[in-house]
């Protein structure tokens, strides 16, 4: 899948950076253009893999190249006032070449939770091509503020693009790390498993092996839909590698007859169980999911057709949708076989719900301190008087 990428706000263009890595050193071929929006300079400045010329410095004349702090509304009035220069770093990609554009930010912060659902809107008046979201919502501890920022973003992005990719930096941070430390695995796991999902059936990626059943950007967009969430999972297990013939690949033989974790088909299927049960990149209900696609990557000699189709029935029992698609990704060098589960227009999501009722909750303390610190300003200047 061939995609126009914008990181838009400090997390938007980490993680672009990334996505820009990956696609170099696998091969990929998925970023058709990469473009980085920022309103803090020494941001755009630390990147490393996204080019200068593709690199957007917003708001100067607002916050004069500091950023845009925790204030979604300064962020999106700087996306407002420089959605033009914006346009122009875009205008340097053909779309001819692009199958789709994401849009990629961090909905707690000032910048990207304000600006990215501007751009949202922006692109898909303009360009037939879907236009996509991925963000990323801060982890329960990162404050109140942040929860409340993500709250009204979140809304605001899922109303503006074809479809929101959400990863929720909560499910994946661990304890006992310093923040860059944690911050930089967080987004490897974002890029590997977004990466892996875009990847699917570019020939680029794939060279000489052809899949079985081809997960290509059409099915992709089929999954996705004109609206909704999506949360992905992803499981996978490291195999001894053999060298066999092509038949094993259809009798479902992996060297040995019977492995510790059992023939090819009962691979696959735990694998697929495991991504869909297990930690998603927005824990929500698999039952409220309305399209779902399963991607089965690995040696080829390992991607068994019949532990496809298996694990395919299982989906579609376990989300009980009937528009489910499924496909295998050959990748010959790898010493791994991973499942890759897309669950589409889920609805019932219990972190958003939280989150939300966390911005009820930092909304009103403000709204006691500011009502408290009137109320002892008031006292100050009755004592004023009375001294007088």
């Amino acid at each position: 899948m061939k995609l126009a990428m914008i990181g838009f706000g400090q997390a938007g263009g980490k993680v672009l950076d990334r996505f820009l890595e990956y696609d170099s050193t696998r091969g990929t071929g998925i970023i058709s253009h990469a473009v980085a929006v920022n309103s803090a300079k020494a941001d755009l400045m630390g990147l490393e893999f996204v080019p200068n010329e593709n690199r957007v410095l917003i708001g100067q004349s607002v916050v004069k190249g500091h950023g845009a702090g925790t204030e979604p509304e300064l962020g999106e009035q700087c996306a407002r006032e420089d959605m033009e220069e914006i346009q122009s770093a875009i205008d340097r990609t053909t779309t001819s070449e692009v199958d789709a554009f994401l849009v990629l930010a961090g909905l707690g912060g000032g910048t990207g939770s304000g600006g990215a659902p501007i751009l949202a809107e922006h692109l898909k008046r303009l360009y037939v091509e879907p236009v996509y979201g991925l963000g990323i919502l801060p982890a329960r501890d990162e404050g109140g503020i942040y929860n409340r920022n993500a709250a009204r973003s979140f809304q605001q992005f899922v109303e503006s693009v074809d479809n929101l990719l959400a990863f929720d930096n909560d499910a994946f941070k661990s304890g006992g790390e310093s923040l860059h430390e944690g911050y930089s695995e967080i987004n490897a796991e974002i890029v590997s498993r977004f990466g892996a999902l875009f990847s699917a059936g570019e020939i680029e990626a794939l060279g000489d092996n052809v899949a079985e059943s081809v997960v290509d950007a059409s099915e992709i967009i089929n999954t996705l839909g004109e609206q909704g969430i999506t949360s992905v999972g992803y499981a996978s297990e490291e195999i001894e590698r053999h060298d066999r013939g092509l038949l094993d690949r259809f009798r479902g033989a992996n060297g040995d007859g019977i492995s510790e974790s059992g023939d090819a088909t009962n691979r696959i299927t735990s694998l697929v169980r495991r991504a869909t049960l297990g930690k998603l990149t927005l824990q929500c209900e698999v039952d409220s999911t309305e399209r779902a696609l399963l991607l089965v990557s690995g040696p080829p000699e390992h991607l068994n057709r019949k532990g496809i189709d298996k694990a395919r029935k299982w989906l579609e029992e376990t989300t009980g949708c009937l528009e489910v698609r499924a496909g295998d990704y050959p990748l010959p060098n790898e010493n791994r076989v991973a499942a890759i589960v897309v669950l589409s227009g889920v609805t019932d999501i219990p972190r958003v719900k939280e989150m939300q009722r966390m911005a009820i909750e930092a909304k009103e303390n403000v709204e006691e301190l500011q009502a408290g610190s009137e109320e002892d300003l008031q006292k100050l200047i009755e004592y004023g008087d009375d001294e007088e």
